[in-house]
């Protein structure tokens, strides 16, 4: 899978180029922050996946680096389908999202992201807590339609797994949530 430069900090695979700079487009205080976004085989639980690059956790926060790992194919009853070929309102609503996750991480110490790693892999309510957080910077930098379109996609598409869906029930932002912070954002 072929990566291309965006700009002097962003990195994306060719194949979803577009959608990767336009979601970029909603959070330009992440300019200057070096996000590199990649294919991978498999992600449990999950279809798209932020953190900071191990290594860059032992810098200065200004030197931070991110990856977004987006899993190469997801299950619909079944049948594999590469991630790549879906909407790309879809796919950018998704990286919408993992860059708020970027966003809430950005304000955090490295000892603090360490924690915050610990206790999204063994507390329940703090990962309703991170998914929220994640949802909540992408409406607020924009994206809302974008967010409600990726949610809507994931619970009204009738093939996809219910485990799938009634995990993002269970941690994120409901559709109906979304909508009163999109009213709530267009009142300020």
């Amino acid at each position: 899978m072929s990566l291309v430069s965006l700009n002097a900090q962003h990195i994306a695979p060719k194949s979803i180029k577009k959608e990767v700079a336009t979601a970029l487009s909603y959070y330009p205080e992440l300019e200057n922050t070096p996000i590199t976004v990649k294919f991978k085989k498999n992600i449990k639980k999950s279809t798209m996946m932020a953190q900071p690059n191990f290594w860059s956790l032992f810098g200065s926060r200004k030197k931070r680096k991110y990856i977004i790992l987006i899993s190469e194919k997801f299950k619909i009853s079944g049948t594999e389908f590469h991630t790549k070929s879906i909407d790309p309102k879809i796919m950018i609503g998704w990286l919408g999202h993992e860059l708020g996750h970027i966003m809430d991480y950005k304000n955090r110490s490295s000892l603090n992201l360490l924690w915050f790693g610990v206790k999204y892999l063994f507390s329940g309510s703090y990962i309703v807590e991170a998914e929220r957080a994640a949802d909540t910077y992408a409406v607020a930098q924009g994206m809302g339609t974008y967010i409600l379109d990726t949610k809507n996609f994931i619970l009204d598409h009738a093939e996809i797994r219910q485990e799938y869906k009634d995990r993002i029930k269970k941690y994120y932002l409901s559709p109906e949530e979304i909508m009163v912070l999109v009213e709530e954002m267009d009142k300020r």
